[in-house]
């Protein structure tokens, strides 16, 4: 991002910070597009709501051009491997002129939801017959520039993927642009970390246990390319994924994980949607964050997280938009509380104690969770935090005679009438009045290449 040409002062209505709402704030944006304080109490006054931007904490960029493409009546058991067929099979359709025309699309979206940083789960590495293209990390290089293009945070998580299942069968046909050796892996992530800056981030994910042997875990995990920052992975996401790891590894897949890797606040285990009552107590304990995509869970038919006691160990946890069937951080906390409603017969899951706003509680878990996700400071209003905010619509009906005690619960649970106005990502406005900067360019060349997809 550009250097900002002097510090700049806002004012606020009400502005969210960790502890609630702070009534006539002030903040200001400084030369390296971080926030300062104190700031000058005479600036701009942007809006009455402002809020830290959301992170996204897990995302498959490509996924978001065959959303609804497989919501038809297939086999009698349709479930995530029937879907998964489906991915395969339009993934092979995808170079990265189309991943970058897909991701710019999708993240223009993403920043128009009130969405500011992604963490970008990337498998989708070589050509479609597994031939690495002419540069190695070129399907990593259109996220990048997708990202720089639409103005949004990045943190980059290339995929390590070895095996088609846990008893370490050799890769598909449909999977084998996704392989890598692990010292072809390494050399993407160190050719990947010359691309960082204050916007871009690199970490490591493991596809899942089933993709990954222990070797190639110990492995990368020993590495001094490891460093300190986030490891993200796919982990019991399926009753059959759990099942197969008990057949083959004589443990649940969370159970072998804690047993077989230093497991804390840098990782990120996404889904984790089976889980015992013991493993939900240690991912707590851990300090890791449960990484949960409740309506990308809901499509597949996964199941439901056990929030509840996951909140009541002191768990960390984040939220994703994964295949992009939905890209609103709204309906993503609004479908984890209502999932639990529905199985429990209850309401106000997530609020622990008396008293306590749902709405609330879910958003500052998940401005938590998806910062230390993303491995980046984000997620918060004050000093040094990289200056990332969203101001709601003040005159939408939806928040009419909404006080600080209860707009963040109407925000969630009110409708679902778009009430992100503006959109600030690193300093600069990158949404205004509903509108992205840039958004009839991308929107247009996404239609092109998603016509040109349907046609092959």
């Amino acid at each position: 991002m550009s250097i900002h040409a002097a510090v700049r002062p806002f004012r606020a209505g009400q502005l969210w910070r960790a502890d609630g709402w702070h009534a006539d704030a002030a903040i200001a944006v400084g030369a390296d597009g971080r926030l300062r304080e104190p700031a000058d109490r005479d600036g701009e006054l942007i809006g009455n709501w402002v809020l830290p931007g959301m992170p996204n904490l897990h995302s498959h960029a490509f996924q978001r051009a065959m959303a609804g493409l497989a919501e038809r009546k297939g086999r009698a058991d349709d479930s995530f491997w029937s879907w998964r067929e489906t991915m395969y099979a339009f993934a092979a359709t995808v170079g990265p002129d189309e991943l970058q025309a897909i991701a710019a699309q999708l993240y223009v979206e993403m920043l128009k939801a009130g969405y500011t940083h992604v963490c970008e789960f990337h498998y989708l590495h070589h050509q479609p017959d597994g031939v690495p293209y002419a540069q190695p990390e070129a399907m990593s290089l259109a996220l990048v520039e997708a990202a720089r293009e639409a103005g949004i945070g990045l943190t980059l998580l290339p995929v390590l993927y070895i095996s088609g299942g846990f008893d370490g069968r050799a890769l598909s046909a449909r999977q084998r642009r996704f392989g890598h050796a692990v010292d072809a892996y390494l050399r993407l992530l160190e050719t990947l970390r010359r691309q960082e800056s204050d916007d871009v981030c690199v970490g490591i994910a493991l596809h899942s246990l089933r993709a990954v042997p222990e070797s190639a875990l110990r492995e990368v995990l020993g590495h001094p390319l490891a460093g300190t920052d986030p490891i993200h992975i796919h982990i019991a996401e399926q009753i059959g994924e759990v099942q197969d790891c008990l057949a083959t590894r004589g443990a649940r897949p969370v159970e072998w994980l804690f047993d077989h890797a230093d497991v804390d606040a840098r990782w990120c285990l996404v889904h984790a949607t089976h889980l015992t009552a013991a493993e939900t107590a240690q991912l707590a304990r851990s300090g890791a964050v449960a990484g949960l995509c409740p309506t990308t869970e809901a499509n597949l038919g996964d199941g439901l997280f056990p929030l509840a006691d996951y909140l009541d160990a002191g768990g960390t946890l984040g939220i994703g938009s994964d295949s992009h069937i939905s890209i609103s951080p709204v309906e993503e906390l609004r479908w984890l509380e209502y999932g639990q409603r529905l199985s429990t017969r209850h309401r106000n899951i997530a609020a622990r104690h008396e008293g306590d706003s749902v709405g609330e509680t879910l958003w500052r878990a998940a401005l938590r969770g998806g910062a230390q996700a993303s491995g980046q400071p984000v997620g918060e209003l004050r000093d040094g935090v990289r200056a990332d905010l969203v101001v709601l619509d003040d005159d939408s009906p939806l928040l009419a005679a909404r006080d600080a005690r209860s707009v963040l619960d109407s925000f969630l649970f009110a409708g679902n009438t778009p009430l992100v106005r503006d959109v600030m990502v690193g300093g600069r406005w990158q949404v205004r009045g509903f509108r992205h900067r840039d958004e009839e360019r991308i929107a247009a060349r996404y239609r092109g290449v998603v016509a040109r997809l349907a046609g092959s």
